[in-house]
């Protein structure tokens, strides 16, 4: 299984999300430390889950790392984040 379909998998039964984006930004660091020739190593996702409501925006940061913490230690390199409620992504 992809690390893109782990961070997925870990987020979607923790936090249930309206919308969850994971984009393997790889290629884009190529060369740079921490970057492995296989890629698979900078991600950057976009949850929509009330899981959040009520949390500032470092709390909801926390609460993916924490998530994540096993493959930020293995695997994954660089995480950005962009997270929101539904009320927040609401149009």
């Amino acid at each position: 299984m992809s690390v893109a379909d782990q961070i997925g998998e870990v987020l979607t039964a923790a936090l249930h999300p309206a919308r969850l984006e994971v984009e393997d930004r790889s290629h884009l660091h190529a060369g740079h430390s921490g970057a492995r020739p296989e890629g698979e190593t900078h991600f950057h996702v976009t949850i929509v889950s009330d899981a959040f409501k009520g949390d500032a925006r470092v709390a909801r940061h926390r609460k993916v790392n924490k998530l994540l913490a096993k493959l930020l230690a293995e695997k994954i390199h660089a995480l950005q984040l962009v997270t929101m409620t539904l009320e927040e992504d609401a149009p």
